[in-house]
């Protein structure tokens, strides 16, 4: 018994010299390991006036979204002459950059032929408007006192009423006028994205051959 105790103590002797001189390596050697790893002759803390000249770090900032791209927006067009609006825009291959939006507006004023006898008389007088060049029309059919007019336009303000009705005596056509006509309407309004100045200055040229019409930023 006392050799087997005289064993086990040599073996964790041996043990411990083992671990303490070779699996630590040169680190548990040494007596000041912190010391020699972060020289501490070199370092000096800093006062408060020695502080306030130094540069102050400041994070960099994220990076800026890109500013969004310019917008604009030409109508508004009754349903039926948005067709022919974009046609127009054609010439400007604005691709996926165009798209349409409708809204309800209220027309305070129109551009008219005041009513006809009866239906014949109405669309003579539409075949009349097709000979002259001009397609944008709506033949009215309600009870009251403007059955059988001929719609040619409704706008929201009396300058935009105006100018059709100009455009339309520049054409040929004697018998319009314009008027007062509280009525919701449906407006067609074409949007186009990533306009720059050259193209808004074109989609301005353009609209100026649809009188009544506006160009300004998308809403």
């Amino acid at each position: 018994m006392r050799a087997i105790f005289l064993l086990l103590v040599a073996v964790n002797l041996a043990l411990f010299a083992w671990v303490r001189y070779y699996a630590a390596g040169d680190s548990a050697t040494d007596p000041e390991p912190l010391r020699r790893q972060i020289k501490p002759a070199s370092i000096r803390i800093l006062a408060g006036p020695e502080l306030a000249g130094l540069p102050v770090l400041k994070p960099k900032p994220a990076a800026e979204a890109a500013a969004p791209s310019a917008c604009i927006e030409w109508g508004g067009f009754a349903v039926a002459e948005a067709p022919r609006a974009e046609k127009a825009l054609e010439p400007l291959a604005l691709g996926a950059r165009l798209s349409q939006r409708r809204s309800e507006e209220t027309a305070g004023w129109w551009v008219f032929i005041p009513p006809q006898a009866n239906r014949a008389a109405a669309l003579k007088k539409t075949a009349e408007l097709k000979a002259l060049g001009i397609d944008d029309f709506f033949v009215i059919q309600e009870e009251g006192k403007m059955n059988w007019a001929v719609s040619l336009g409704v706008f929201s303000s009396e300058d935009a009423a105006k100018s059709r009705l100009d455009a339309l005596r520049a054409k040929g056509v004697r018998s319009a006028q314009s008027g007062e006509r509280e009525t919701k309407v449906t407006k067609v309004w074409f949007q186009a994205r990533g306009a720059d100045a050259p193209l808004q200055a074109k989609l301005r040229e353009t609209a100026q051959g649809f009188p009544g019409t506006e160009v300004r930023d998308c809403p």
